[in-house]
């Protein structure tokens, strides 16, 4: 890599890398070591081939979700995460939104791999179900059910959440 490739690198890296960790926060259910790993690794193979790449970006994330299908598949087993439920919320403050995450990012880690990798892909990076299933090696089908078994779990572990769910439906 010359200087000016190494300078683009750089200012993609400063300029993309919270939207990658937030993806990488979702995808592995809020483990924030986790996400530091997978954006790490998805940004060292972008390095190695940033002459090559049209669309770091999309690049980026492919590795990463391809990454995390590779964790899934290589864990044996996930123990459960416990967390504590945030309060009921009162009224919709100023601090709302901030709850709403916090509850969310709860609930998520409460899915299985797979049911995050759907919700997430589908609901926060708002790709079609043919694209979620190009990239989870599944089909078309199994992203719909799995989709709507995820969010009916959604809206069982964290009810707080079923008012913003219904716009999802």
């Amino acid at each position: 890599m010359d200087a000016a490739d190494e300078e683009r690198f750089r200012e993609f890296v400063s300029a993309r890398s919270p939207a990658l960790m937030r993806l990488g926060f979702l995808l592995t259910g809020g483990d924030q070591h986790a996400a530091e790993d997978l954006v790490q690794i998805a940004l060292a193979k972008l390095a190695s081939r940033w002459r090559r790449v049209e669309t770091p970006e999309a690049y980026t994330k492919q590795i990463m979700y391809r990454q995390q299908i590779s964790w899934w598949r290589a864990s044996t087993r996930r123990g459960e995460v416990v967390q504590a439920t945030p309060p009921e919320l009162a009224d919709r403050d100023a601090n709302h939104q901030s709850e709403l995450r916090m509850v969310l990012r709860t609930a998520l880690a409460r899915l299985t791999a797979r049911q995050r990798a759907v919700v997430v892909l589908r609901y926060f990076e708002d790709l079609p179900e043919q694209e979620v299933a190009r990239v989870l090696g599944c089909s078309v089908g199994t992203v719909r059910s799995t989709a709507h078994r995820s969010l009916a779990r959604l809206r069982e572990i964290a009810p707080e959440l079923a008012q913003e769910l219904e716009v999802v439906k």
